[in-house]
């Protein structure tokens, strides 16, 4: 079995938001699609990411509204990208490197993948606890 190369070998579709989505939006369509992530985008360009954890941290736990948060108000906009075919091994020293658990694949700066660390997980030792924990279903 060849293992793969390149973070588009084994990259996910990218699920987008606007930047102006109320956070609950993405909240619920995280919910939805059982992802972690949304990438923000304002005319097809990468604003910045959020993950469940963001919401907890900057908008729950500080008292704001979901309702009328916006995702440009609390997503991490230092967002970090990778090209489709950049190394896994590179993709691996980013995420090492700015101590950071997903990367967005763009091409130039249109979102076209994100990289999980449980995704390198997966392909480099399938029998690790991480990989385990990466590919079990989510909790209900």
């Amino acid at each position: 079995m060849n293992m793969a190369q390149t973070v588009q070998e084994i990259m996910s579709d990218p699920v987008t938001c606007p930047a102006a989505t109320p956070v609950m939006d993405a909240a619920r369509l995280m919910r939805d699609q059982d992802i972690g992530d949304v990438v923000v985008e304002e005319n097809g360009t990468v604003r910045g990411i959020v993950t469940d954890r963001d919401i907890v941290v900057r908008v729950v736990a500080e008292g704001e509204d979901p309702q009328s948060c916006q995702l440009l108000d609390v997503c991490s906009s230092d967002v970090v990208t990778v090209p489709p075919d950049a190394s896994l091994e590179s993709a691996a020293g980013i995420m090492r490197e700015r101590a950071i658990r997903r990367l967005v694949v763009a091409d130039g700066d249109r979102p076209v993948g994100v990289i999980s660390l449980g995704d390198l997980a997966i392909e480099r030792d399938s029998r690790s606890a991480l990989a385990d924990i990466s590919a079990a279903p989510g909790n209900d």
